[in-house]
């Protein structure tokens, strides 16, 4: 992943911008080859940018086979206790699904996901090539880029998926973005 934040001026002063690129590589034998390369467009470069983590956690996608009995137990939890579901497809590769991951777990944002939430995290494998069946069933496209986001009410039925790559993109995204999202899908309150 390489980022590159700079100024650029405009006729309307010095504006702060951000581009980005990145690749996935595989090893094939004892070479590697280039699997992916993902170029993002020049924008703004938001004020403030979602939190980073120290360090990535390896383990933050379980094997992609566990991700259908994931999302029942989370399913079930949600009709206990009156949540929703979001589902994170990606993969521990994804640089901006810990993004994200370490942003639903910030001072400011964790309290809104753990009232209103059951976070799961779908892994799509390495080469975008698992839990295919999952994407299709809630209409996640995946050639816009992950972390990819769906929302579901406790009966399972879709109320969101991403169709634009909203979250694909850590830098393009603040922190009043994800919380604005995690409001407009939280469950309605229970008298």
């Amino acid at each position: 992943m390489l980022r590159i934040e700079f100024n650029l001026r405009t006729d309307s002063g010095v504006q702060p911008f951000v581009v980005d690129a990145s690749q996935i590589w595989a090893q094939e034998g004892n070479d590697w080859r280039i699997v992916q390369t993902v170029r993002g467009d020049l924008a703004p470069r938001t004020a403030r940018r979602l939190p980073e983590p120290a360090k990535p956690d390896t383990d933050l996608y379980p094997p992609a086979q566990e991700a259908p009995s994931e999302i029942k137990a989370a399913l079930a939890r949600a009709a206990r206790d009156h949540k929703r579901v979001i589902l994170v497809f990606g993969g521990n590769w994804c640089y901006d699904c810990h993004v994200l991951n370490a942003t639903f777990h910030s001072k400011d944002i964790a309290p809104l996901v753990d009232a209103n939430y059951h976070v799961v995290h779908v892994n799509i494998g390495d080469d975008y090539d698992k839990n295919l069946d999952l994407a299709a069933k809630y209409k996640v496209p995946l050639k816009r880029g992950v972390p990819a986001l769906v929302v579901l009410d406790p009966n399972g039925s879709l109320l969101y998926t991403q169709q634009e790559g909203e979250f694909e993109n850590s830098m393009r995204l603040s922190p009043a973005d994800v919380t604005e999202f995690l409001n407009k899908w939280a469950p309605p309150r229970q008298n």
